[in-house]
């Protein structure tokens, strides 16, 4: 299972916190996210991430531009990552949030139970939910549309 840890901060194998620079970052993805995509048919998934500067390093998205191809959306990508898109992308705007409320809410320990309740958190969600958000996502891109591009309103961002 692969998973990103929104913060520049995430747990090494001995359960220390680290600082996730471009090293870490690509060990990321080689070693956990590229080897689990390779167990499914993944040619038309597009990756995106924002413009962190562990993200943007020429290494990493040598590395990405390798996996995705033309379907990299990154800052310094094929398609360029927009500022503040965090605004339109379900995972910012809703989902790591809701997991790192749920995942860290024992404080775990150690990588394994860090790992758990991850596991755990993902596995509970339910499809009703997903559907809020989807719809919620849908509400946004109608609003962008139609302001061509305005800032969004407070009141869209509660899901």
């Amino acid at each position: 299972m692969g998973w990103w840890n929104p913060s520049s901060k995430t747990m090494n194998d001995e359960g220390h916190s680290v600082t996730v620079n471009g090293d870490r970052y690509r060990a990321m993805i080689t070693n956990f996210f590229i080897l689990e995509l390779n167990n499914h048919d993944v040619q038309e998934l597009w990756f995106e991430q924002d413009g962190a500067t562990c993200h943007t390093a020429r290494a990493t998205i040598d590395l990405l531009k390798d996996t995705f191809g033309d379907r990299l959306i990154s800052r310094f990508g094929p398609v360029n990552w927009p500022p503040r898109s965090c605004d339109l992308t379900p995972l910012d705007y809703f989902l790591w949030g809701y997991i790192k409320s749920l995942v860290y809410a024992d404080k775990p320990q150690t990588l394994d139970h860090l790992e758990d309740n991850i596991r755990r958190v993902i596995a509970d969600i339910r499809p009703q939910m997903l559907e809020k958000v989807i719809e919620n996502w849908t509400s946004r891109l109608d609003y962008i549309r139609a302001s061509r591009g305005s800032p969004m309103p407070e009141f869209i961002f509660k899901v």
